[in-house]
């Protein structure tokens, strides 16, 4: 690698706040009877339940119970994994007859409950639907399983030059569906957009068993409603997707990447507005990591990318990724850039260091991707996905850490760190509390509704990228007016009278 040298207090706004959990009183437990019925259309190993007439060990259903961070405990007490989607059809139109909640499931990588059962509802897991339909080479479309694992369909598309549009640090266990419930960003987002941009056509299972097929392939499409847009983010309350459709760009020819070390937090956004104007087309990621997040990412063997001298007191940190079709043309700019930013008569960088190998690139990624894993090591992490304008980043994680102390909770007793990392590119914060001996409800308590009156009062997002799900159900308000709230309700009931839909989730 070469190496280069060189708070406040939110005034608050009066709003109600209530975490309940909602009642299923309209809805019925599944029975041995249900179980029969389901063996008609799934093969026996398609099943698993609790009950007597299969008595799957615990052990084994466990895995759909809980999600992945240990925080959202679920109470199915059977797991149905159907291969096509007209048994997804057929499972549906039963549990409407039935009145039997449904909690479609990927890979349960998500960070709100979204896809964790709140009572008696059954789990459709859609992992068994991991077909690829098609890939057309010359437009870059592909038709996919809503089943398929993300990095399973980067792996399917690369020796066509082809790259998904979306990258997560989850990508080996995500899945395509769950990518697109929940209107997952990730890292790719500054370069080619949201799914609501690249998602060309879904297929749909309805509450009713209905099949919408809008899977197209077309570019353009001004034929009325785009229906699809609605289950984009829907988090699987509308309908369950079935299969998609994406449109996936070329792979870049050129990528590097710059990692850089900076003095303080208020050079980000001149560095980010320097970057843009300078790199132009070919910067396709712009991340920022906090100094506690370093810290911890190198106390778990990420790094070191700099030198402990080099760094000195450096409060943060921003990887720089670059994509283009010629590399002397890329390692050009980026030389200038590095240039003009160590010559500068006010030095936005402390120093940084610029891969030359991809090697190295990966190692520089690595950084970057690991923190999720080193927050769980650290203990169980309060995760808080907002949207927030650029120059709060670093304010909202001060308010937190702050509270945190002012309420004797701050220490090794109880919340260890408080962080932050995430997309500056599209505004987006990862907000990291970590609670060192587990989740306590004092905790939580002194967390929320402060975070999100924090982020109201800025008029950012409560949910930025992770979906509302059962965690953030209550906070909608904070981010969506009373008027879109009612029409939202309107629209569910619309799709789904019965609520059989993943009921909990999204709606207060």
């Amino acid at each position: 690698m070469i190496r280069l040298h060189n708070a406040i207090r939110p005034a608050f706004r009066s709003r109600r706040w209530a975490h309940n959990m909602p009642t299923f009183s309209h809805l019925n437990s599944v029975n041995e009877e249900d179980l029969a019925h389901f063996s008609s259309i799934l093969a026996p190993t398609s099943i698993l339940s609790t009950l007597p007439s299969i008595s799957t060990p615990a052990d084994d259903i466990a895995p759909y119970n809980v999600d992945w961070m240990g925080k959202y405990h679920g109470q199915a007490n059977s797991v149905l994994r159907p291969r096509t989607t007209q048994q997804v059809s057929e499972i549906v139109k039963y549990c409407a007859q039935r009145k039997i909640g449904i909690v479609p499931q990927g890979g349960n990588t998500g960070l709100v409950g979204g896809g964790i059962s709140l009572q008696k509802e059954i789990v459709l897991s859609l992992g068994a639907m991991n077909n690829v339909r098609s890939f057309d080479p010359v437009s870059g479309i592909l038709v996919a399983d809503a089943g398929c694992i993300l990095q399973s369909l980067s792996e399917y598309i690369a020796p066509h030059n082809h790259i998904m549009p979306l990258d997560l640090g989850a990508k080996g266990s995500c899945q395509i569906g769950g990518n697109i419930s929940t209107n997952a960003g990730g890292l790719r987002l500054l370069r080619y957009g949201s799914l609501h941009g690249t998602v060309l056509g879904l297929e749909v299972v309805l509450p009713d068993g209905t099949i919408l097929d809008q899977l197209s392939t077309l570019r353009k499409d001004n034929t009325g409603y785009d229906l699809k847009q609605l289950f984009i983010g829907g988090e699987g309350t509308l309908g369950i997707v079935t299969g998609v459709s994406i449109l996936t760009p070329p792979a870049p020819q050129a990528t590097n990447n710059i990692f850089l070390a900076l003095p303080r937090f208020d050079n980000v956004l001149p560095l980010f507005q320097t970057v843009k104007r300078q790199l132009g087309e070919i910067m396709s990621a712009f991340e920022y990591i906090d100094r506690t997040a370093y810290d911890m990412g190198l106390q778990h063997g990420l790094g070191p990318l700099l030198s402990a001298d080099e760094v000195g007191d450096s409060q943060c940190f921003v990887l720089v990724e670059t994509s283009g079709g010629n590399q002397d043309h890329d390692l050009e700019k980026l030389n200038n850039l590095l240039e003009n930013l160590l010559t500068a008569d006010e030095p936005l960088i402390n120093t940084g260091v610029l891969s030359q190998s991809p090697t190295q690139f990966n190692s520089i990624w690595a950084l970057r991707e690991g923190l999720t894993e080193c927050v769980q090591k650290e203990g169980k992490p309060y995760k808080y996905d907002v949207s927030v304008p650029l120059a709060d980043f670093q304010k909202v994680v001060d308010a937190v850490r702050e509270r945190m102390i002012s309420k004797g909770l701050y220490g090794d007793h109880a919340i260890s760190k408080v962080m932050g990392y995430g997309h500056v590119g599209d505004g987006n914060l990862h907000l990291n509390v970590i609670a060192k001996h587990g989740y306590r409800p004092e905790l939580e308590a002194a967390l929320e509704p402060f975070i999100y009156e924090i982020v109201a009062d800025r008029k950012g997002s409560v949910s930025a990228e992770h979906g509302i799900g059962s965690m953030k159900r209550d906070a909608l308000h904070y981010s969506k007016s009373d008027v879109s709230i009612d029409w939202m309700r309107k629209i569910k009931q619309t799709f789904d009278p019965l609520n059989i839909m993943n009921p909990g989730k999204v709606l207060p």
